[in-house]
């Protein structure tokens, strides 16, 4: 297996508490940026028009943009493919015959003949269904990842960790986008639910290697095994995470603006489980089981140590036993006597 780190015995869990102080901080500042500044939700949420277009001749997206962006209103341009395009403004639904008239104004620009195919209006009412539907596919998402890790793992307590991890990656990516005023749509919704699964699964290789090692090392102290456990995977983290860190900024920097936030929203999710997954989800684990390996977790050693007994040990034991419940056998003497012969 490729290393790109030498072999590391760093003490991971000696920083605990300021894990656990920073994330404090990320929250209490995630609420009150939240509060004040909010968040720039787009047309699948608020509502608003969406007006279809077709054009005679390929044009390109880039070029399209820049027409409607001298109308002065943030525009979202989707494409079909057979020069077809929707193009998305946020508005009320009595303005859309206004919308209709600024985009039709606007794509004149472009000196080449179009049709408007459709026009249609994104009420409020669809858009909190909207928003229903993406709060509760994250929420889901989260209470079917506890299921998964405790069933996987016999321990409630790791998959309760591993989603503490997990919400404060998607916590730490919804700070972002408020700081930075991105607009949230369904492709965002998608980048979230992606970072939770590539979150999880960094946590998972984790834990997996800490349930190997309280097997092999069953005397080893709970701080011992988690720090062995994280170094050891600390190069395959890296490695796998900077591959998508690179892809991400191909993305981010070439991938046009309809992927620049998707890629923003990966790049910051993907950064951000490298940290939660070493500085929250295992010193959580290390936390609330005070630093001892549970019953059920030494149960499960015990259970792999005696399945791993020498056959010839047991076959050497079972001898004794038997001869042990064996019932002992009782010798009666009996004693002659010789008579004596009288003439």
């Amino acid at each position: 297996m490729m290393h790109l780190l030498p072999k590391t015995n760093i003490d991971f869990l000696k920083y605990r508490k300021v894990y656990f102080v920073l994330f404090a901080l990320l929250l209490i500042g995630g609420v009150i940026c939240f509060a004040t500044k909010g968040f720039n939700l787009g047309i699948d949420f608020t509502g608003g028009t969406l007006v279809q277009v077709k054009f005679d001749k390929p044009v390109e997206m880039s070029v399209l943009r820049d027409a409607l962006d001298n109308t002065g209103e943030e525009s979202a341009i989707q494409t079909y493919g057979d020069n077809t395009f929707a193009i998305r403004e946020k508005s009320t639904s009595s303005e859309v015959g206004v919308v209709q008239a600024r985009i039709e104004k606007a794509l004149q620009a472009v000196q080449v003949p179009f049709t408007i195919q459709q026009t249609n209006s994104v009420g409020p009412a669809v858009g909190d269904n909207m928003t229903e539907r993406a709060m509760w596919a994250i929420l889901l998402s989260l209470v079917f990842i506890i299921i998964y890790v405790a069933f996987r793992f016999s321990n409630i307590l790791w998959g309760i960790s591993g989603v503490v991890a997990l919400f404060h990656d998607l916590f730490a990516m919804a700070l972002a986008f408020s700081i930075t005023q991105r607009e949230i749509d369904l492709v965002i919704v998608a980048a979230f639910l992606t970072v939770a699964g590539f979150s999880i699964n960094d946590t998972i290789v984790i834990f997996d290697r800490m349930r190997e090692n309280i097997r092999l090392h069953p005397k080893m102290s709970m701080r011992e095994l988690i720090n062995l456990s994280v170094n050891e995977t600390l190069s395959r983290t890296i490695i796998t995470t900077l591959t998508v860190i690179f892809a991400l900024f191909i993305l981010y920097f070439l991938g046009g603006e309809v992927l620049n936030s998707f890629a923003f929203a990966m790049l910051v999710g993907c950064i951000s489980g490298v940290y939660s997954t070493i500085a929250l989800s295992t010193p959580l684990v290390y936390t609330w089981q005070k630093g001892q390996l549970s019953d059920l977790d030494r149960g499960y050693s015990t259970a792999k140590k005696e399945a791993a007994k020498p056959a010839a040990q047991v076959l050497a034991q079972e001898p004794r036993e038997e001869r042990a419940a064996a019932p002992k056998k009782t010798v009666t003497k009996i004693k002659r006597t010789r008579r004596n012969k009288h003439k």
